[in-house]
C-alpha cells in the first residue's frame, strides 16, 4: 500500500482483504428516519480519540441541521482496499477520507470545493497539496501531516545534546548517546518484522538527500533518468547505523510494539515517529517530556524539512445525490472550534489558518513553523509498490542477504518493472 496510510502507532501500515460492504453507501435515506438524508462518511483514522472527536462533531452538526443524519464508518486497516473496491464500482461514500492521495487517486471521483468559504483559509503549506494547476480543490485537510522525527527530551539534556540539524550532527548525536551511556541506550529503534520503521528512514531522507537540496533530483525522478548509483549514501549511511551500534541488535526479530515501553524506559533516545506514538509512550511514563524536530539535511548548506501532505482531509463524492448536505457538513467540520478539537486530538497542525491548539507538540510546530514541508518520496517519486521493496531490501541489507550498490540496482530494476 506504500504510505499511503501512515501508521497511527499502531505498529503496522498493512492492510486487510475488505469485507463485504453494503452497495450505493452514498446518498441513501436514511432507514426509519421518514424524510431525513443520509450522509455517508468514511475516515481512515482508527484511533479511538480521535474517532470519538469525529463522533461529537457529526452529533453537533445533525442538532444544528434536524433534517440530516451523519453516518460514520472507521473501516480501520481495511480503509485502503474498500476505497479502491467502491472506486472500481463508481459506488463512494458521500464524503471520504483521501489519505494522502486526493488528486493522484482520488481526484476525478471528488467535487471541486474553492468555492467552500474555508477554501481561502487554507494554510500556505497544504493548499498546492490538495489544489491542481487549473485551482480545483480536491478536500479540506483536517490535519497536516509534518512528519519528522521524536526524541526523548530528557535523554538529550541529559547528554547536553540539541536536537541535530545535520545527518552528520545527527550520527555525532548518536556516538555520543551510545558512548556515555555504556550502552545502555540505544539512539535508534528499527524492526525488521514491522519492517515500515526501515522503509520510514528511506523515505524520510531520500527526500533529505535528493529533493530538498537546491539542486535536486526531482524531475529525473519523474522522467526514469534518475542515477540510481546515488541511492547507494542512503543504503550505506543506514548500514552504519546498524554497524556502529546505533540501532539495536536485535533488529531483524524486535516489533514495533517494544518501541513505546523502550522509549518511555529511556533505553531509546530517537524515533522516526509522529505525535501519535506519544500516546503510547506516555501510557508507560505519562510524565516523560517528548520532544519533535524535523529530518536533519543530508547535503551541506542545506535546511531541515518535514516530509507530509494530507494526513486526514474530507473530500465530496462529485456524484454524491446528497451534494450540498455533504459540502454543508464538510464546512461545519471547518468551522474553527472543531478544526481546534482536531488539532488537539491528533497533535497535528490543521490545514487551515487560524486554528489554536495546545498539546505537547504545539510548541515545536510553532518553532518549526517556517520549516519546508515536502511531500512523501514515495508517493510523488516512486510507483506504487516500491514501498515494500524499500522495507524488504534495507531489512535485507541488515541480515547481509543484500549489498548497497545491489539495494540500489533492486530499486532501478523495480522502478522501471513497475512503471511499465
Amino acid at each position: 500500500m506504500g504510505c499511503s496510510q501512515r501508521p497511527e502507532g499502531s505498529g503496522t501500515a498493512k492492510t486487510e482483504a475488505p469485507k463485504e460492504t453494503p452497495k450505493s453507501e452514498g446518498g441513501n435515506q436514511a432507514s426509519g428516519g421518514g424524510n431525513k438524508t443520509k450522509v455517508t462518511v468514511y475516515s481512515s483514522v482508527t484511533l479511538k480519540s480521535i474517532q470519538d472527536v469525529y463522533k461529537q462533531i457529526a452529533a453537533d452538526f445533525s442538532k444544528e441541521n434536524t433534517t440530516v443524519d451523519v453516518d460514520l464508518q472507521f473501516p480501520g486497516s481495511e480503509y485502503e482496499n474498500i476505497m479502491k473496491v467502491k472506486m472500481a464500482a463508481t459506488d463512494l461514500p458521500d464524503v471520504f477520507d483521501t489519505h494522502g492521495w486526493a488528486i493522484i487517486r482520488y481526484g476525478k471521483y471528488l467535487a471541486d470545493l474553492k468555492d467552500q468559504p474555508w477554501a481561502s483559509q487554507q494554510t500556505d503549506t497544504i493548499k498546492n497539496v490538495v489544489t491542481d494547476k487549473d485551482g480545483k480543490l480536491y478536500a479540506l485537510v483536517l490535519a497536516e501531516a509534518k512528519d519528522g522525527l521524536t526524541y526523548n527530551a530528557d535523554l538529550l539534556k541529559q547528554y547536553n545534546i540539541e536536537p541535530p540539524k545535520t545527518f552528520n550532527e545527527l550520527m555525532a548525536a548518536a556516538e555520543k548517546i551510545k558512548s556515555a551511556s555504556n550502552g545502555a541506550v540505544t539512539p535508534f529503534y528499527f524492526s525488521g518484522v514491522d519492517d515500515w520503521l526501515i522503509g520510514q528512514f528511506f523515505d524520510y531522507f531520500a527526500t533529505s538527500a535528493f529533493i530538498s537540496p537546491q539542486q535536486n533530483e526531482a524531475q529525473n525522478l519523474l522522467d526514469g533518468k534518475f542515477d540510481w548509483r546515488k541511492w547507494d549514501v542512503l543504503s550505506e549511511k543506514f548500514l552504519d547505523f546498524f554497524n556502529k551500534g546505533y540501532m539495536n541488535k536485535d533488529v531483524l526479530t524486535a516489533k514495533y510494539s517494544d518501541l513505546p515501553q523502550q522509549f518511555a524506559q529511556g533505553k531509546v533516545a530517537f524515533s522516526l515517529q509522529g505525535p501519535s506514538f506519544a500516546d503510547e509512550v506516555h501510557k508507560v511514563k505519562p510524565d516523560l517530556k517528548i520532544g519533535f524536530m524535523p529530518v536533519p539535511s543530508m547535503v551541506q548548506g542545506d535546511e531541515p524539512n518535514f516530509s507530509g501532505g494530507e494526513r486526514y482531509t474530507m473530500g465530496v463524492w462529485k456524484d454524491s445525490k446528497q451534494l450540498n448536505e455533504a459540502k454543508k457538513l464538510v464546512a461545519f467540520f471547518a468551522k474553527k472550534e472543531n478544526m481546534e478539537k482536531i488539532a488537539n486530538v491528533t497533535k497535528l497542525p490543521a490545514g487551515l489558518k487560524g486554528i489554536d491548539s495546545k498539546h505537547e507538540f504545539s510548541e515545536f510546530y510553532n518553532k518549526y513553523a517556517s520549516v519546508r514541508v515536502f511531500p512523501y518520496f514515495d508517493r510523488v517519486y516512486l510507483p506504487n509498490g516500491m514501498w515494500d521493496v524499500m522495507c524488504k531490501m534495507g531489512t535485507s541489507m541488515l541480515g547481509g542477504g543484500v549489498t548497497p550498490k545491489q539495494f540500489s540496482d533492486k530499486m532501478k530494476q523495480e522502478v522501471e518493472r513497475l512503471r511499465k
